[in-house]
């Protein structure tokens, strides 16, 4: 059966763990092409971790790929964006991947008959990026229960954390937030900086989504007094959890919510993450294939 994916909550934990374990499968070479599926990216905001990592997961499964160019699409002589979705339905396309700007943009496909991934909608979920996440930490501590993660930065834009603090509490992680009180949100717990790097056992950092503030919510410092305030320095660093690990869904920016030493030090994960996304991808793909 083909399965759309729009949003962890539309899966059990069970389902969850599924995922990982095809994904671990694939990891460790297990091989499957899937002949003659053609898949189509259609991305209408940038991206190069999401997309690309998409690209080599579906190339890996031997599939035919597609990739949508938004600029020189007929979007600029005013076609809808379903109209553009049901004409490469038209094609005989098996399989969508659809990253835009509007929140929960899926709810216009429902006359859509072939399975959607959500690569990213607005500010609400990143599928993917959750489950790339939970199998990084899963490879590092082999559980979820009772480890504790805060997530720095911009969370009241960022539908990686919104995602990732659903289903991590769901499956028994402690999730907290930090970073500049303009971005928090009150239905999560807040932990100072400070406190969070001595006693969490995961800190995931986050950029400003400055693509999505309105004009009177830029902060008014300068980089280097984020990162001091709120960046992760090595000298932050040295005071984690032996065994604590840094993660960061990227894209980053050295020099702002993470110095540039801190990126590939012994405790970040960063490109891991971005490892692990090839073969999440290509466990969801097979999923929504129904394979």
């Amino acid at each position: 059966m083909k399965k759309n994916l729009f949003s962890l909550r539309d899966l059990t934990n069970e389902e969850i763990f599924e995922i990982l374990d095809e994904a671990r499968r694939f990891k460790r070479g297990k091989e499957y092409p899937v002949k003659n599926k053609v898949v189509c990216n259609l991305f209408f905001e940038p991206s190069t971790r999401t997309q690309y990592s998409f690209n080599m997961a579906e190339e890996k499964l031997d599939m035919k790929v597609i990739n949508f160019n938004c600029q020189t699409s007929s979007l600029n002589k005013g076609e809808s964006f379903y109209d553009t979705i049901k004409t490469f339905e038209s094609f005989g396309i098996d399989l969508f991947v659809i990253r835009h700007s509007k929140t929960r943009y899926y709810d216009e496909l429902k006359n859509i008959s072939i399975p959607i991934i959500n690569a990213g909608d607005g500010m609400g979920d990143h599928p993917t990026q959750s489950l790339l996440d939970l199998f990084t930490i899963y490879e590092e501590y082999g559980h979820f229960d009772g480890l504790k993660i805060a997530i720095v930065g911009d969370i009241k834009h960022s539908r990686v954390a919104h995602t990732n603090i659903e289903v991590m509490t769901r499956l028994g992680m402690e999730c907290f937030t930090s970073g500049p009180k303009e971005y928090e949100e009150a239905c999560y717990k807040h932990i100072p900086l400070e406190e969070a790097i001595k006693n969490m056992d995961i800190i995931m950092l986050l950029r400003i989504q400055n693509e999505r503030l309105g004009s009177s919510e830029h902060l008014q410092m300068s980089n280097a007094e984020y990162l001091k305030n709120y960046g992760l320095t090595m000298d932050k660093v040295n005071k984690m959890k032996e065994h604590a690990i840094i993660m960061h869904p990227a894209p980053f920016n050295r020099g702002v919510e993470i110095d540039d030493d801190v990126v590939e030090c012994d405790k970040s994960r960063i490109f891991k993450q971005m490892t692990n996304g090839v073969y999440i991808r290509m466990a969801v793909v097979k999923r929504s294939l129904g394979l």
